[in-house]
């Protein structure tokens, strides 16, 4: 298991990748983001993308499974009480790869919850071609090891 002793500033977690399927494209749309050019070829075509692009809620989604997969599952996460930046710079198009890295960016122990701290990360998002498709800045709150949140406690 990772607690937050196991994160120090600079680390890069590679999330691994995954490929964006046509109808997996069109199924996230039709039940949470049902813009045209999210779900209709020709609008698709005639948007200034050229063709039916992933909702960037799609790939916000796709890239936190991968960092559950890759890195939280085996940890002792606490969740995240939000995002500071979310920015879809490129379109995903049907049958892209996307690769996922996080950086930890802060690691900061709770003052007033010494059973905690927090991390700063930042996420990348490429495509196939290096592009980077989508950036998130946010907090992640981590349980700390025992021993460790038992040395930071006031003493009587």
């Amino acid at each position: 298991m990772r607690y937050f002793e196991d994160f120090q500033v600079g680390q890069v977690h590679e999330l691994g990748s995954y490929v964006v399927p046509r109808e997996e494209i069109l199924a996230f749309a039709r039940q949470f983001d049902p813009q045209p050019f999210h779900l209709d070829e020709e609008a698709g075509r005639q948007s200034i993308y050229g063709s039916i692009i992933a909702s960037g809620w799609h790939i916000a989604a796709i890239c936190h499974r991968l960092l559950v997969e890759s890195l939280l599952k085996e940890s002792v996460s606490m969740g995240s009480p939000g995002l500071d930046e979310l920015r879809w710079l490129l379109p995903v198009k049907p049958g892209d790869t996307l690769s996922a890295r996080l950086e930890v960016l802060a690691v900061t122990p709770s003052r007033s919850k010494p059973d905690r701290g927090s991390l700063k990360t930042r996420m990348e998002v490429r495509n196939q071609r290096g592009e980077v498709v989508m950036t998130e800045n946010a907090a992640v709150l981590f349980l700390r090891r025992p021993e460790a949140s038992m040395r930071d406690q006031p003493s009587e």
